[in-house]
């Protein structure tokens, strides 16, 4: 059995876990990748509890994205049978375009909120400044980048979704000013 086989036999075996998993060490991974991009200093941005609070926050978000793409799925299964969207929506690039857009369009902008709301809490402030760039990202990256996702087979979607926070990591690195966040 290869490593694919085993990573397929896990995810299949653990959704949730796997999830989490992927997510706590992939969406860490992306803001430290951010953070040395932006800073231009090879270090870890985070203290032993801060970094497992953001592992924490980064699991739970996994485990709603997993959902939410269950549910997304649903939704477009749901308005293609009552002709709410057409039917060549069914498959292909189609299907994929339509689930990333309804994940990032309904489930995405709560679900940035929500994640807002958990560094809020790790960093103990409340601040919501440049929300409004990270809702910008569900257009330019995340419809693109989860249309990818969707065309992908199912058990690799969820890791490939994990997988995209370090790409934005490190595009967000690229265009922030070193000392903002």
């Amino acid at each position: 059995m290869n490593l694919l086989e085993l990573y397929v036999g896990w995810v299949k075996g653990n959704p949730l876990v796997s999830a989490a998993i992927q997510f706590a060490l992939l969406g860490t991974l992306g803001e430290v990748i951010s953070n040395v991009v932006r800073t231009r200093r090879l270090e870890w941005p985070f203290g032993v509890v801060t970094t497992v609070l953001k592992m924490v926050a980064w699991a739970v978000l996994g485990v709603m994205i997993k959902y939410g793409f269950a549910g997304c799925k649903g939704a477009c299964t749901a308005l293609i049978e009552h002709g709410l969207l057409p039917r060549q929506l069914a498959s292909g690039i189609g299907w994929a375009a339509a689930v990333s857009v309804t994940a990032n369009l309904f489930f995405g902008p709560q679900m940035m909120a929500f994640h807002r709301v958990e560094d809020n809490l790790i960093e103990r402030k409340w601040d919501f400044t440049g929300i409004q760039k990270a809702w910008a990202t569900l257009i330019w990256f995340w419809i693109p980048a989860h249309t990818v996702t969707f065309m992908m087979p199912p058990d690799y979607q969820i890791g490939l979704a994990a997988a995209w926070s370090l790409v934005l990591g490190l595009i967000m690195g690229l265009t922030m000013k070193a000392g903002k966040k």
